[in-house]
């Protein structure tokens, strides 16, 4: 499994949630809503130091990392990060390798 972060994405976080080098962001599962790998759950994010990384990606300095305890939700997909413009909101993409 991999993290991938598209530029867009990449300046939201910096410009939205001032995102800075040396920071980490955790990918963490939510008990309500819906995706489409997990119904009944979705994904959030959070500004926290990791304890069992288990799949991390590195831009600009910013670790983007999710939890051991959180693997599960992607039931063997890849998580891709992108801006959506238009809505002016993340758009999160599980991509099966």
């Amino acid at each position: 499994m991999e993290i991938v972060i598209s530029n867009q994405a990449l300046k939201w976080f910096k410009e939205d949630i001032g995102l800075t080098s040396g920071d980490t962001l955790r990918f963490y599962t939510q008990i309500y809503g819906n995706s489409p790998v997990q119904k009944g759950y979705s994904l959030a994010f959070t500004v926290e130091e990791p304890v069992k990384v288990a799949v991390s990606s590195q831009m600009d300095g910013i670790l983007f990392y999710i939890e051991a305890d959180d693997l599960w939700f992607f039931d063997g997909h890849d998580l891709h990060v992108e801006y959506d413009e238009k809505e002016d909101e993340l758009e999160y993409k599980y991509v099966k390798p």
